[in-house]
């Protein structure tokens, strides 16, 4: 049989077939995904061959084959820095979503994220969240941001999930694909996603006051069928986005404004730091280039992941 994972409990998978029978499946032996190290080798999205076996009267699934990926998304795995963990995949699109403040989202994180996306070929649309809480300040910041974004070619929303501001948008986006949200906990993805769809009733956290970071209110990534011809793909928040296995050669292909640029410089293997003639450092020199999206350049260039925690996109 042959179904979709929708949700990855770590030794158990739910697997939907495209019948709408549900099965609760698990892996026999050791799956090695070639060129992968990943501390899942199963995720949700992922179309997977399965065999059915019934113990004590209880049918489960037994899975022997995972079809190849249209696409995924990876990070560095958190407690183990060799290994990477796979987030979802064959994705349509992803939704990031941003908050300025409560809590805050900087722009190391953001465009760690474009870029593994970038690398992986999935495409990110923007949301900046919670417009209704900001006072002048805070949306002036929002709209410098998406200026940034929107000029490399990103589309950029702002959305109130509480209000409801835009989600008609979103939705419209969302039809006949596939979509991921992803962001920091506290960011209100759990609260979109019963804006968008409220019969899910996913359980939503206030912000901890102590550190502005959000409750984990989502523990495994998990899929959702919606009443309007459309997937969703829920995410544990995010606290870092460690990027992985990037040669520095490729880090500045998968940040379109530099990718651009890349054929003008003197050099073909130029990483757009000290080499003479470079096109990237003029741009930068002229202000036609975000000098947040350089520095988190730098950053990935120089591996330096202790920062992308805390980095502020303000000097």
């Amino acid at each position: 049989m042959t179904g979709t994972v929708y949700k990855s409990t770590g030794s158990w998978y739910t697997v939907k077939t495209n019948l709408g029978a549900i099965y609760q499946c698990r892996i026999k032996g050791k799956f090695r995904l070639k060129g992968i190290k990943s501390t899942n080798p199963i995720t949700v999205g992922d179309i997977v061959d399965f065999e059915l076996e019934t113990n004590n009267d209880t049918t489960t699934g037994v899975i022997n084959t995972i079809h190849d990926r249209k696409n995924y998304i990876v990070r560095k795995s958190v407690n183990l820095s060799k290994q990477t963990h796979v987030i979802a995949s064959n994705i349509d699109q992803v939704f990031l979503l941003i908050t300025i403040n409560n809590p805050p989202t900087f722009t190391s994180f953001i465009d760690r994220f474009l870029v593994t996306a970038e690398a992986y070929s999935v495409k990110t649309i923007l949301l900046f969240n919670k417009v209704d809480t900001y006072d002048e300040s805070t949306l002036d910041e929002v709209k410098y941001l998406a200026h940034i974004y929107r000029k490399i070619g990103y589309e950029c929303i702002g959305i109130s999930a509480t209000t409801g501001k835009n989600i008609d948008k979103v939705k419209a986006l969302m039809h006949g694909k596939v979509s991921m949200f992803a962001g920091h906990s506290g960011v209100g993805k759990s609260t979109l996603v019963n804006a968008i769809e409220p019969d899910l009733d996913l359980k939503t956290k206030a912000i901890s006051t102590q550190h502005s970071q959000g409750q984990h209110t989502t523990t495994f990534a998990e899929m959702f069928d919606l009443s309007f011809e459309a997937k969703i793909i829920d995410t544990p928040g995010i606290k870092g986005f460690g990027v992985v296995d990037m040669d520095k050669e490729e880090v500045g292909d998968y940040f379109p404004e530099f990718f651009e640029l890349k054929q003008y410089c003197k050099f073909n293997n130029c990483l757009h730091k000290e080499e003479p003639k470079c096109a990237v450092k003029a741009a930068l020199d002229n202000d036609e280039i975000s000098f947040s999206r350089y520095r988190s350049y730098l950053q990935i260039l120089e591996g330096e992941d202790e920062h992308y925690r805390t980095d502020n996109w303000e000097e």
